[in-house]
């Protein structure tokens, strides 16, 4: 049954929404106007305060209605048809959320809420000014789902449009205008992942804090408080670095184990588009250290913190406005918004420049010299190193938006993305991943100390020569495995040691004179340790799949594809390395039940996500299902169980790949990988191709065995004996009635490895006769009852052959892969040290203190300075 009421409360809390968000951001503008910092109009802020607190309820009941759409299975709403489906749990109904863009964009807005509320609690002196940016950010935000159209000018995509709305044209529409779906389209097969679950929340997170530390810059240069900003926009700026950064590798990881490209890291447009603000991010964050140290690089604060923000927003214009549509795999679609998001990129883009240009002159700069023995030169370095790689980055992946702009003002162009990206961007990140080790390890341990050439190399001796050490007996057991080290290679190895042992030393140092830990040294270590797991899982994977069969398994196969890749026939075994291997069955997911459930164990009905038990179903002595039960099943997916044993110590586990049919992703076959681990390697495989599943098999002639109880019969190189015959039961799901006759023959065959329990069926109903053969997909036998002789106790049975069940593998061994992940982790812990340090600094409520004074502008010196 339609209903309309739900999504016209959500149109309406979006208008709500939007209107009550500029109402904030100008009266937040007035209260602040003319005034000095702390010195707001009374009226104006609580008018700015009620809206807001408006809005946030606005965006809340937003969320309410969207997700009740989809959880309530709506189909009369597009957002829910193109999005859902109504076997997904609910977990994944969340990722159905903010599949959309619409959804990702409200997912933004609820999370801009949260923090505005936090900010108008505790930001005191700065909440006037900085909430107006904050609130004119959510008015532009909200205008993105507004979904008003007024003529020729479309504001907004509205996810509370109704499917009839949106397509018109259908014919059901004409015939029916309340005709509603009962299923929708599902949830893409490589979002339902639980990292899908929790990876975009965080992300959008991270990209909702880079928002503070921006508003707190142009609040600074609006009111010409050009120092006091730092201390409340450094606790944020750290925030942001560590969401952020968590929020991109759980986006790698979730690569890692959904898609089938071999890695972590493909380089892909949209990745580097989170990629790029976060580098940038990082950098900022040095600056502001720089400057609460040593009064310096203030100027360099200033345009980074800025630059993060417009990032952002730049990289929302690069992935929603279908700019990269045939760049890259898992950008949005054009919603007719790309010049929306253009105005929006370009009004802050103005009013951020315009404020630095303005203010630039008055902005302090340090008189001080910084000589080679001053650590904040090798920060200011390094983090111009992080600059340089984002600008890297951000060159190459715009192409796209080159050739779109060229070709709107007329100008044919027909740039091209490198052919091989990996590549490309591979050969110069590396070498920034060199700088951030060394100069992270350098500038950490000149950081604490007073240096001089002396006290340098003192500091430095131990680790350097721990680095070299270190480097080299790395380099002989590569060299002695057979392998080669590129001159890049070697020297990011020293370097990221370099980083771990440099940093590592300084904490020790640290904790004997019982000071408090340095969270900067902790996040350095984690990220010296993740150059090192990409170094050695991406520089030194090993293929193990490799074909030596010397047989082309296809000539539509390209050439690594049969090089790369083994052929497993169903229950045979086949070297692959150090492994025997062997495929032995297709799996289902039950819900309920644990792990997977085999095929054969399971008659397929009408309904695609129900089946019937053949057997009990259990796990230990647990029975989760009795012959005959119905068992829910997800049918999308097929896991294919391989057994992996090493042919030396005996070992073994089994891998579940998952494979699925999906024409509409552009592919036969989509799939994912399953992955051992292990402390110092990973095992990660997954299926290149299977037999076409829409293709009918093909039989053998039926061949016709006339049968007493008891008999043997031989099928190829198999035997099977004729136990008896029995009444048919309803696990066959033939739906019986009273009068119909179904009998089924019992036999038992006998395969290489077990036994198998084979019923086909004979049905006599309404005098009309019907057959249900049984297959054993391990043997690739098909078994049907023909016929009985009742007088002389004979039964017919036809027996016929088909080529056995089969996929095509690839396994990559990954070295060290933990150490990516490891580190991950323990940039994570430094980040979150580095925020508690600083858990007393409430945001802009102290007056400044001495140190904090702005320093006298003074002429430049002919010095080295940083800005």
């Amino acid at each position: 049954m339609l209903n309309t009421v739900i999504g016209d409360v959500g149109h309406l809390s979006v208008i709500v929404a939007f209107v009550a968000a500029t109402v904030a951001a100008y009266s937040y503008y007035k209260a602040a106007q003319g005034r000095t910092l702390g010195d707001t109009d009374a009226s104006w802020l609580r008018i700015g305060r009620v809206a807001f607190a408006v809005h946030g309820l606005a965006v809340f009941v937003i969320i309410g209605a969207l997700f009740g759409i989809i959880h309530g299975h709506r189909y009369e709403y597009y957002y829910a048809w193109s999005h859902s489906s109504n076997h997904l749990p609910v977990y994944y109904m969340i990722s159905c959320f903010w599949e959309g863009q619409e959804g990702s964009f409200l997912l933004w807005i609820f999370w801009h809420v949260l923090i505005g509320f936090i900010l108008m609690r505790y930001s005191r002196r700065w909440e006037a000014p900085v909430m107006s940016i904050f609130a004119g950010v959510q008015l532009f935000l909200t205008s993105m789902i507004l979904g008003v159209v007024l003529g020729d000018l479309k504001i907004g995509s509205s996810p509370f449009i109704l499917l009839r709305d949106f397509m018109p044209d259908l014919p059901v529409f004409k015939l029916n205008p309340d005709f509603v779906p009962k299923d929708g389209t599902g949830l893409n097969a490589l979002l339902q992942n639980y990292w899908m679950v929790i990876h975009p929340p965080t992300l959008f997170l991270g990209f909702a804090l880079t928002l503070v530390p921006f508003a707190y810059a142009i609040a600074g240069l609006w009111k010409g408080e050009l120092t006091k900003w730092v201390r409340p926009a450094m606790r944020w700026t750290l925030w942001g670095g560590l969401v952020l950064g968590v929020g991109i590798v759980m986006g790698a990881y979730w690569a890692y184990e959904t898609l089938n490209f071999g890695g972590y890291w493909n380089w892909d447009p949209v990745e580097n588009a989170v990629y790029i603000p976060w580098l940038v991010l990082v950098a900022s964050l040095h600056g502001l250290v720089l400057w609460q140290r040593s009064r310096t690089a203030l100027r360099t604060s200033f345009v980074l913190v800025i630059a993060t923000f417009l990032l952002v927003l730049y990289a929302t214009f690069l992935t929603r406005s279908g700019v990269l549509g045939n760049a890259s795999v898992h950008s949005f679609t054009d919603l007719g918004l790309s010049g929306q998001l253009i105005i929006y990129l370009m009004a802050f883009v103005v009013l951020a420049i315009g404020l630095l240009v303005w203010r630039w002159k008055q902005i302090p700069i340090s008189p001080k010299e910084l000589t080679t023995y001053n650590a904040e030169l090798w920060v200011f370095v390094g983090a111009t190193v992080l600059c340089l790689g984002a600008f890297q980055v951000l060159v190459t992946t715009s192409i796209p938006v080159y050739n779109a702009f060229l070709g709107f003002i007329g100008i044919k162009s027909n740039l091209a993305l490198p052919a091989d990206q990996i590549q490309h961007y591979t050969k110069i990140q590396l070498w920034m991943g060199v700088g951030v080790a060394f100069f992270s390890g350098l500038a950490q341990v000149m950081w604490w100390q007073k240096n001089n050439k002396e006290s340098l190399t003192s500091s430095l001796t131990v680790p350097g020569i721990l680095t070299l050490l270190g480097a080299a007996l790395v380099i002989l057991l590569v060299q002695y495995y057979g392998l080669k080290m590129e001159v890049s290679y070697i020297v990011l190895l020293t370097t990221a040691l370099f980083g771990v042992l440099a940093n590592l030393g300084m904490v020790f140092t640290l904790m004997k004179r019982k000071v408090s830990l340095s969270g900067g040294g902790i996040a350095h270590i984690g990220i010296a340790l993740m150059l090192l797991g990409v170094l050695a899982s991406a520089g030194y994977s090993n293929i193990i799949s490799q074909n030596v069969s010397g047989l082309l398994y296809s000539r539509e196969f390209d050439e690594t594809t049969n090089r790369d890749n083994v052929l497993l026939w169903r229950n045979d075994k086949a070297p692959m390395g150090k492994y025997d291997v062997s495929y032995t069955g297709q799996y289902l997911d039950a819900p309920g039940v644990p792990g997977y459930v085999d095929k054969q164990l399971l008659f397929r009905t009408a309904d695609e996500y129900k089946a019937l038990a053949r057997a009990d179903i259990k796990r230990g002595d647990q029975v989760y299902y009795k012959a005959g039960d119905t068992v829910d099943i997800l049918p999308e997916n097929t896991y294919y169980r391989v057994e992996y044993k090493d042919r030396k110590t005996g070992e073994a586990f089994v891998l579940y790949p998952r494979g699925q049919v999906n024409e509409e992703m552009g592919e036969g076959l989509l799939a994912s990988p399953d992955i051992k681990r292990f402390a110092d390697h990973d095992i990660y495989s997954h299926i290149s191709a299977v037999p076409p599943p829409d293709k009918e098999k093909d039989w053998s002639e039926v061949k016709e065995h006339v049968l007493s109880v008891g008999d043997t019969i031989f099928l190829n190189d198999y035997f099977a004996v004729f136990r008896g015959v029995e009444p048919a039961h309803q696990t066959a799901g033939l739906g019986l009635t009273k009068g119909d006759l179904a009998i089924q023959g019992d036999f038992l065959v006998f395969g290489e490895k077990k036994q198998y329990h084979v019923h086909p069926v004979f049905v006599v109903r309404n005098r009309l006769i019907g057959r249900v053969p049984d297959e054993v997909e391990d043997l690739g036998l098909r078994l049907s009852f023909l016929n009985v002789d009742p007088q002389k106790g004979k039964f017919t049975f036809g027996v016929s052959t088909t080529q056995k069940d089969y996929i095509i593998l690839k396994a990559v061994e990954k070295p060290f892969i933990n150490l990516l992940w490891s580190g991950t982790l323990l940039m994570a812990v430094g980040f979150g040290m580095a925020i508690y340090k600083r858990r007393r600094e409430t945001e802009a409520a102290l007056e400044p203190t001495d140190a904090e004074a702005v320093p006298t502008l003074q002429p430049r010196p002919k010095t080295r300075q940083v800005a």
